[in-house]
């Protein structure tokens, strides 16, 4: 989702009106694209690879994206193997039992560790992917817990610990701020030495200090800005970890170590990580208790019940790509079932079908016009097609191609859909309000549009604040948090939806995080503008490397303040922000390597394969 910018292309091939500035001198090669250098760019050649010419005869810019990976038959052949009321029985029985479990509890246990065993118990079910089901018993558990924190100290592993304990106050601290108790990062600065450094064993095979050193590194992760403990609990426990692993002899606790330290936080969403340690958990802490052999068989139970759910809804969506026509659109990028994985990695509540379906429409519309607007259009055809739909008109398309006037349809259809759902949460027509919203996005993809016919590179300040709202970060979440179940008022969607720091921030790491994936494989299209060729003018002399550093070092610091954002006190009911929050750590998730959408390689598949695809064995 990044520009394009290639002059003589844009006038003499593709077909779009002459620049608005004169261009530098072309050189013989006819196929070239700028590069950065100010605010004009030096001439490479283009790879001809990304050349078509329509039936029309009109040469075009096309991606050369591969086709989509998963054939409708295959996906309608999907068995759904747990839609039985019988699995769905079994596990209310076994829901109750747990709840049971949960109760008898004493109120003021004197057990030496009363406190660390419940919040192991509340880690333990949202990990597993079950903790919806616990809500009141997990509230009990924590407000325990709270009741002997002590904001300079911490706590120990019970009640009456006469002695704080590294591994019960970091994990204390990552499940309080997570579910939005005030504790202050602070309370790890006791376990700092003189000179500042870590206290830590040299046994690197202590199973016990190792937990300690990995609950930190997750603690580490759930930082706010201006957080300095947390940043050096996460460097010196990311060193730890990744030097222990070699002598770790429990294999169970080695996978649990390598799978947090590659996926951390950001790009862990809750359907990976529940897989995932459905298979660690088993194999650790089964034969401990009944208890926990019970969340184990829920856990196993529930993740494949939400399985032939998502399955049912995979097919719902399949057939409304196949029917909507998009798949003709040889040009653009054919991803639905990648972006339901990227709703549906977070949002499990069988009840928000219309949630995951309308995202997944909703970022295909983006998918669709990103590729038009970035490659297959011209300028005059986008100049038509952008004031067609600011108006809403289909007859205005009159006289534009066919590709054009098949996703103006789809796309008001899908928009008009969405609003009808959004009527029954909301009790009024959003529908003026999201195509507002659309709008603005449609204007920031035909300013990138112009910037291309004119060979200009815009500073870094510039591209961002029209990148932020061309990532199509907000238009593919409005919709789908307006089908909630959760009435908003005006004022407080605006403290999640535009103009909010919120709303900002979600769009920003959006588009950052993309850039860096993305900035190689789109200058070979002819896409060179991005925040590296941007942030390299404004700097000359610098490097590509110089730019990524830089980069990489503004995501993070924005990460942090979307944490801040996201679990700070406001108005804003917590689901509709959880469900916005977690569409920000799927997409982090699917750029964590490279772009995972143009590119759906093994990766992303076996992704998909083994959260909605394969069961888990009972």
């Amino acid at each position: 989702m990044s520009l394009g910018c290639i002059t003589p292309l844009a006038s003499a091939m593709v077909g779009m009106r002459l620049p608005l500035h004169k261009p530098p001198p072309i050189h013989h090669n006819p196929f070239t694209k700028l590069y950065p250098s100010r605010r004009r760019v030096a001439q490479i050649p283009i790879n001809m690879a990304f050349i078509t010419t329509d039936e029309q005869g009109i040469t075009r810019r096309i991606g050369n994206h591969h086709p989509n990976l998963w054939d409708d038959d295959f996906l309608q052949s999907l068995p759904k193997s747990y839609d039985a009321p019988c699995y769905g029985e079994r596990a209310e029985k076994v829901i109750k039992e747990i709840k049971g479990m949960f109760n008898a509890l004493p109120l003021h246990s004197s057990s030496a560790d009363d406190l660390y065993k419940r919040l192991s118990m509340v880690d333990d079910l949202e990990r597993l992917g079950i903790d919806r089901h616990f809500q009141t018993e997990i509230k009990a558990a924590l407000d325990y817990v709270y009741r002997y924190w002590d904001d300079m100290n911490g706590i120990g592993c019970g009640r009456e610990s006469p002695c704080t304990d590294l591994n019960t106050t970091a994990l204390g601290f990552r499940i309080l701020r997570l579910h939005r108790y005030g504790v202050s990062s602070g309370v790890l600065q006791q376990f700092k030495s003189k000179d500042g450094q870590f206290l830590y064993s040299n046994n690197q095979s202590n199973e016990k200090d190792l937990r300690s050193i990995l609950n930190l590194f997750r603690a580490s992760l759930i930082a706010f800005p201006k957080e300095q403990v947390l940043d050096d609990a996460k460097s010196f426990s990311t060193a730890y970890l990744k030097q222990a692993l070699p002598n770790i002899n429990n294999t169970n606790l080695s996978k649990e170590i390598k799978f947090n330290l590659e996926y951390g936080w950001h790009t862990n969403v809750p359907r990976l990580e529940a897989r995932t340690y459905i298979d660690i958990y088993g194999d650790v802490k089964t034969s401990n208790s009944i208890f926990n052999s019970k969340l184990l068989e829920l856990a196993k139970l529930d993740f494949n019940m939400i399985q032939s759910i998502q399955q049912r809804e995979l097919q719902i969506l399949s057939r409304w790509w196949t029917e909507s026509g998009l798949g003709k659109l040889e040009f653009a990028r054919h991803r639905h079932v990648e972006f339901y994985f990227w709703a549906a990695g977070g949002c499990i509540e069988p009840k928000y079908s219309t949630f995951r379906i309308g995202f997944a429409k909703m970022a295909t519309f983006v998918t669709c016009l990103d590729d038009i607007y970035d490659t297959y259009g011209t300028l005059d055809e986008l100049k038509v097609f952008t004031e067609a739909i600011k108006r809403w008109d289909f007859a205005s398309l009159e006289g534009l191609p066919e590709f054009m006037k098949l996703t103006f349809k789809v796309f008001d259809e899908g928009l008009r859909d969405m609003a009808r759902e959004a009527e029954k949460t909301q009790g009024r027509d959003t529908l003026d309000y999201a195509r507002k919203a659309w709008e603005v996005y449609i204007d920031a993809y035909f300013q990138e549009a112009k910037w291309l016919a004119m060979g200009y590179m815009p500073s870094l300040e510039e591209y961002l604040e029209n990148g932020k709202v061309s990532s199509g970060a907000r238009v593919v979440t409005l919709q789908p948090i307006l089908s909630l179940d959760v009435p908003l008022s005006s004022d407080v969607i605006k403290e999640i939806d535009y103009p909010s720091r919120f709303d900002e921030l979600l769009c920003l790491t959006l588009r950052l995080r993309g850039d860096t994936k993305t900035f190689k494989a789109e200058a070979d299209r002819g896409e060179v503008v991005s925040c590296i060729t941007c942030y390299m003018k404004d700097h000359p002399g610098s490097t590509e490397e110089d730019a990524l550093e830089y980069l990489n070092s503004l995501i993070d610091e924005n990460l942090k303040e979307l944490n801040w954002e996201y679990l700070k006190p406001d108005s804003v009911p917590i689901i509709s922000k959880d469900h916005a929050y977690v569409l920000s750590k799927g997409l982090q998730l699917l750029y964590k390597e490279r772009d995972g959408f143009s590119v759906s390689g093994i990766d992303t598949k076996n992704l998909i394969t083994k959260t909605m695809i394969e069961p888990v064995p009972m």
